[in-house]
């Protein structure tokens, strides 16, 4: 219990704020750096928002193949037997396409057409249905389970499940390399390889077995095994073959849809269409630039170094718009001349520099796209639009190349998306290390990893700070003490004199 300075009349608990006030300073100070250290985690977290969205966002839209494939492809005549898409490499040779056959993988169907039976119904239910009369278990007389062995692997189901349990099981296995699926039309179970070229060997149930796909035929006869055919198709009076129904031909990515039933070939024309890669290159730059100028304002942002964060106290002596510009001012240039930052900024101006230099005999400059102003810190702009429509149209390749080529030769560099891509992807990791971001997220209230330099720097301020308030709690409790015995001293001597001058009075 604390004593206030009725006996001595002292202001106690003023005289002990005064005396905790220069005891406090060192947990002030540690709470100021907390602070510091908490607001320059946030704002690397802003930092590697814009970085990811940049690369795992946008870059990686830019470096696919059809965001800078200036060729396009049309199919006229019959538009329902194929269609067809242009890549890069297509030579504008139009040709006139007859499918004649669809490509199909080797496949096993059960026989019986259970139309009463859906992908809902279990096995038991099935084999009522087809007359199947199923074994049972070795010494389980009321367990039956069907069993199949299909390219090695082994499966076995409880006459309980379901066919699309069954059917989930299967796919889930990736070592059977088929597909299972379930007709629900004619009711049949079909298996099908995922490879043109590879069987499917179902191996025949023992003895006392139950073979899973006896049970979906008529008294457990056996299933019909339909084997891989070619896709067939004349084009220009020529017979191709192929075992896939998508396929390249001329630069041309054909994927058949059905055979030619009524004799009108389906026509396919190529031509360069600069439309889209113009598109992608004027994104980038945008988002470039946008990016660029986020990265130099963060680093050259104003350091006000003689304006702290702000204790407690402090707050409660000024008024809320006064707390605001404080706290502005204090987390102002917070990442000033930081060196993951400003990496960033010249991994990326690199990569510019390389494109101004050339890649695959194509440069920026030839392009019509150069940088801006010298102030403007490595913004680059498209100076001449119909320059760069020329290059796309006359050079595809080439533009493409200066942009998306990944070169496996480090004599060679890469396409500028390639370079900034696999820059950022380091600077994130650095940053991950330091501040705990994630490199994956752009989410501005994700969790910090704690492992971090930066999590464990503040794990340790959190337990001093812990250690010192302790500490100060206890003190402050003994100036209590310490005073509380001076007033119950005074008390007892007051009341001993008051005494004594009543003794003396009578």
């Amino acid at each position: 219990m604390r004593i206030s300075g009725l006996a001595s009349g002292m202001d106690v608990d003023s005289m002990v704020k005064q005396l905790m006030t220069a005891k406090r300073e060192p947990l002030n100070k540690l709470n100021q750096q907390k602070q510091i250290m908490e607001w320059t985690r946030d704002s690397y977290r802003e930092m590697n928002s814009k970085l990811v969205d940049f690369r795992n966002n946008k870059l990686d839209t830019y470096k696919k193949s059809s965001a800078m494939n200036a060729m396009k492809a049309t199919v006229s005549g019959n538009t329902t037997a194929l269609s067809a898409e242009a890549t890069a490499d297509a030579n504008q040779i139009p040709m006139n396409v007859t499918v004649n056959q669809l490509a199909s993988n080797e496949k096993v169907t059960t026989t019986s057409v259970l139309t009463d039976i859906t992908s809902k119904s279990t096995l038991k239910q099935v084999a009522a249905a087809t007359g199947f009369t199923a074994q049972a278990d070795p010494g389980n007389p009321s367990k039956f389970t069907y069993k199949m062995i299909v390219n090695g692997q082994t499966f076995s189901f409880d006459e309980s499940k379901t066919i699309s349990e069954v059917v989930n099981t299967i796919n889930s296995n990736n070592d059977v390399k088929l597909t299972a699926t379930f007709d629900q039309v004619k009711g049949q179970m079909i298996l099908t390889s995922n490879q043109f070229d590879k069987h499917i060997s179902v191996s025949a149930p023992g003895a006392a077995e139950n073979g899973l796909l006896n049970v979906f035929n008529t008294s457990g006869g056996p299933s019909t095994t339909s084997l891989a055919q070619k896709a067939n198709i004349t084009v220009d009076g020529i017979s191709k073959d192929f075992e896939s129904n998508k396929f390249l031909l001329n630069g041309v990515s054909i994927t058949l849809l059905g055979k030619t039933e009524d004799g009108k070939a389906s026509k396919i024309t190529t031509s360069v269409d600069s439309s889209k890669a113009l598109e992608t290159i004027t994104s980038f730059i945008k988002d470039y630039n946008e990016l660029l100028n986020t990265l130099n304002t963060k680093t050259s942002e104003e350091k006000y170094r003689s304006y702290p964060p702000l204790t407690d106290d402090q707050k409660k002596g000024m008024n809320d718009d006064d707390v605001k510009n404080w706290q502005a001012r204090a987390k102002s240039g917070i990442l000033k001349d930081d060196s993951i930052l400003t990496s960033a900024i010249s991994k990326m101006r690199s990569a510019i520099q390389s494109g101004l230099n050339g890649i695959g005999g194509v440069d920026l400059a030839s392009i019509g796209i150069g940088t801006g102003k010298y102030y403007e810190e490595g913004k680059i702009y498209i100076k001449d639009v119909d320059k760069l429509k020329s290059a796309i149209d006359n050079n595809p390749q080439g533009v493409m190349n200066l942009f998306q080529y990944s070169s496996t030769d480090t004599s060679k560099p890469s396409g500028i998306f390639v370079q900034i891509s696999d820059s950022l992807n380091n600077v994130l990791s650095v940053m991950a290390d330091k501040a705990g971001t994630l490199k994956t997220s752009s989410d501005l209230n994700a969790t910090y990893k704690e492992e971090s330099t930066m999590g464990k720097q503040l794990k340790d301020i959190n337990k001093r700070i812990s250690t010192l308030t302790t500490r100060l709690t206890d003190m402050e409790t003994n100036y209590y003490k310490q005073f509380t015995a001076m007033e119950t001293a005074m008390n007892k001597y007051n009341s001993q004199s008051a005494s004594l001058s009543s003794f003396v009075a009578h």
